[in-house]
């Protein structure tokens, strides 16, 4: 799961919810997931027993917070990619040395700005530059008043795994041209595992994501004046143990018509709108797939399940 786009205009949300849904397989793009009560809900996802990616990455990262913050290097600009709440990142900033400046980059307006105040009163010694953007694009970095040493990436929470492997490799090569001499991307994924631990974790018994889904719906509904019914929709997520991802959609429920805009869009029951992958990895996997980008593996820290990963990944050119 990620934070990507948000507030992007009626028009562009209007043109990509329409071509996803006239397609042959109904796809809705996940990045639309994450408008503030999205937001909201994913924190709350965060918080389930069930949902292990965000609890136990963190208990790496504070675990290893001081080797990871010795590989990052000292004063820093600290770029995280769909930055939510910043809530792992804290973490990470305590035991950095003397870093310059945070960029949190999300696409979710409110709840950026909202969470970039918080940040700037518990560290003032650390400028919080929060920067709006779909971060699958290419963004500039903003200019900190004091030069920092290098620029490091951070993106944890295995949102990596929500693309694509071309949508992926797109985005690990807008990362290495961010980065110069020194700088490394600090990056979380999730490890392959019984399926049945990956299924429940997207399947909750509070029914949080499916919530966090069918909102998808009411957002469509609300910015673009469609007519979705959400009791005729359900929330379905399954592993698909040969592409080693998990596949979340929508499944409808019956027979029904849809309308949007000036379009309507017919569905059958059990039709599916897909609307997110979670895929998962291997240590190794991932660092060969990464080097496709220019990228070495330089360290990487786990569990003792080897539930999760996280590695530093450095450019080959600056080894």
């Amino acid at each position: 799961m990620n934070h990507t786009e948000t507030t992007a205009p009626d028009a562009t949300f209007l043109k990509d919810v329409v071509q996803g849904l006239t397609q042959s397989q109904k796809t809705l793009p996940c990045k639309y997931l994450y408008d503030q009560r999205g937001s909201q809900l994913f924190d709350q996802i965060c918080e389930l027993e069930e949902y292990y990616p965000t609890r136990i990455e963190w208990e790496i990262m504070e675990s290893h917070a001081d080797s990871i913050a010795y590989q990052i290097g000292e004063r820093v600009m600290l770029v995280e990619y769909g930055s939510g709440s910043s809530t792992k990142t804290r973490t990470l900033l305590d035991a950095l040395d003397e870093p310059v400046a945070y960029v949190p980059v999300d696409i979710s307006e409110e709840h950026l700005l909202e969470t970039a105040e918080v940040l700037r009163s518990a560290y003032p010694t650390i400028e919080i530059l929060p920067v709006i953007a779909d971060f699958t694009r290419r963004f500039a970095l903003p200019e900190s008043k004091r030069e920092p040493a290098h620029v490091a990436l951070y993106f944890p929470g295995s949102t990596i795994g929500n693309f694509t492997p071309r949508e992926a490799g797109t985005l690990l090569q807008y990362m290495s041209t961010m980065l110069g001499r020194q700088g490394g991307l600090l990056i979380g994924i999730d490890l392959q595992k019984d399926a049945s631990v990956i299924e429940a974790a997207y399947n909750d018994a509070d029914g949080i994501t499916a919530d966090f889904n069918l909102n998808l719906l009411t957002r469509v509904n609300v910015e673009l004046g469609a007519d979705f019914r959400l009791e005729h929709f359900e929330h379905k997520a399954i592993y698909n143990s040969d592409e080693h991802r998990v596949e979340i959609s929508l499944r409808s429920l019956c027979d029904q018509q849809v309308g949007i805009g000036n379009r309507n869009i017919k569905f059958r029951q059990d039709e599916e709108i897909l609307t997110e992958y979670s895929h998962k990895y291997t240590i190794d996997g991932f660092s060969k797939f990464a080097s496709q980008f220019g990228f070495s593996l330089h360290k990487y820290w786990t569990d003792d399940r080897n539930y999760f990963g996280v590695l530093h990944l450095v450019l080959r050119y600056w080894q």
